[in-house]
């Protein structure tokens, strides 16, 4: 096979196109794959906003609304899941409580909703607590407290009653009104508080709005913490590898364990997240620590992300070639309420998408770094997927999706934020890992990412 020479062509080179007809015998393969998803990348694009839906707004009929677009059940459903298609012998859950139903469904969940609120009303309190947002002096007295405790464990037992105490002093009526204990009639019997926000009130609203951000939570936790089963369950050649180390670590700290002081290990422990989570560490000194250290930490996330898709790799793709092909995402700022205002904030400073690109320039999705190989011949609207024309005998990777590149490589070094964009000016020139504040002046920057995904030389699809 004859071999071929090739020369390195600068990086903000423009191909021409030959106006001569291709006379190839045997023209390129085209392939046809998805666009990348930023929503299901390693990395949150931060382009969308999603529109918050205020509490005080009440819906007709929400609940209704909510199960029966959440409960689609088929009709041969069984009403006791669990034991239905359950091996003889094999423990039946739920075989004394009510079976399913959806009417039972939507009367506990509009039970639940409307008694869902002193559990978050408990979250905001740690909220306001740990974030220090009531105030530095209250923040410190729980954190004397709780070193307090640090050094005095037994008072721990106390809690209960210190709370239960709590409680009744904070709704005696003698402290409530201001008034004399001695000047009360005796046995006046105080009015129960409402134990429960009626439906369609702004506080039941708030509730459901909080059980919304309950199950995106918990969704994200799941989503996070999945990508680690394989390394658990034997489903990855570096499993073996963590069960030696977890051993060997294990073993280190045995006897470690009996040397540490617990009161103050406790303190220190107990005591950092309110030292992390101050407005000075959060606003100040993180960010300045962060964008020191983005480099690396890019280049240190872009190597963990291409190690898992090597641990995804086939013996087939290691035995041949491997090379990448690229795309570049493009979006503009405008300012403004599009996008991202909401009633609490009805002046944003603008939004970034890419509805946002004028007629006429590049478009949402382009092949060539130029940005003007768009994705679509006619340029009208968002496209779902893309024609590659690959050499004969290459085909995409089936274990892999587009990647972003975090690192901003295809600009130079340190050149992109932490999901991978590059912002530019309103005429795509001066690339900066930052928006510039002269740009938003001005009213107008653009920013572009580039995607990455490999290709193989499979011998046998060539033929």
């Amino acid at each position: 096979m004859a071999t071929l020479d090739y020369v390195e062509v600068p990086s903000y080179a423009t191909r021409l196109r030959s106006d001569q007809p291709n006379h190839d015998i045997r023209p390129a393969t085209k392939v046809v794959t998805s666009l990348p998803r930023p929503e299901h990348s390693p990395v949150r694009s931060s382009s969308t906003i999603a529109q918050p839906m205020s509490p005080t707004k009440a819906g007709s009929n929400l609940t209704s609304m909510l199960l029966t677009s959440a409960l689609q059940l088929p009709a041969n459903a069984s009403s006791t899941p669990r034991n239905y298609g359950a091996k003889k012998g094999a423990p039946r859950l739920l075989s004394t409580r009510d079976p399913l139903s959806i009417p039972i469904t939507t009367t506990n969940f509009r039970r639940f909703v409307a008694k869902s609120g002193p559990v978050f009303w408990l979250q905001d309190r740690v909220e306001e607590i740990l974030f220090w947002k009531r105030s530095w002096e209250y923040t410190l007295v729980w954190m004397a407290a709780y070193a307090f405790l640090c050094y005095f464990p037994r008072l721990i037992f106390l809690i209960p009653h210190a709370a239960i105490l709590g409680v009744l002093l904070a709704t005696h009526p003698a402290i409530r009104k201001g008034e004399n204990l001695d000047a009360l009639p005796p046995k006046v019997a105080q009015p129960m508080p409402p134990t429960q926000p009626s439906e369609g009130s702004a506080d039941w609203m708030a509730n459901l709005q909080a059980i919304q951000n309950l199950m995106g939570s918990v969704s994200d936790a799941h989503d996070f913490a999945v990508k680690f089963v394989p390394y658990l369950t034997y489903s990855s050649p570096y499993t073996g590898t963590i069960l030696s180390l977890v051993l060997a670590t294990f073993l280190l700290m045995v006897p470690l364990v009996h040397m540490l002081p617990m009161r103050t290990t406790c303190l220190v422990g107990g005591l950092l997240p309110f030292f992390l989570t101050h407005p000075f560490m959060q606003y100040s000194l993180l960010p300045t620590l962060q964008s020191a250290a983005r480099p690396a930490l890019n280049a240190l996330r872009s190597r963990a992300l291409r190690l898992v898709d090597d641990d995804n790799l086939a013996d087939t793709h290691w035995r041949t070639e491997l090379r990448e092909v690229e795309l570049w995402e493009n979006e503009r700022w405008v300012p403004g309420t599009a996008g991202g205002a909401s009633e609490e904030a009805p002046h944003a400073e603008g939004s970034w998408g890419k509805a946002n690109l004028k007629p006429g320039e590049r478009r949402a999705w382009t092949r060539g770094r130029d940005g003007w190989s768009g994705v679509s011949d006619d340029g009208s609207g968002e496209v779902s997927n893309l024609t590659f024309s690959l050499g004969t005998g290459w085909v995409f990777v089936e274990s892999e999706d587009w990647r972003p590149d975090l690192e901003g490589t295809w600009v130079g070094p340190s050149s992109a934020d932490e999901d991978g964009w590059v912002y530019t000016n309103d005429a795509w020139l001066d690339p900066h890992p930052y928006p510039l504040e002269d740009w938003m002046t001005a009213g107008g920057m653009t920013r572009r990412r580039r995607w990455t995904r490999r290709i193989y030389y499979d011998p046998a699809s060539s033929v």
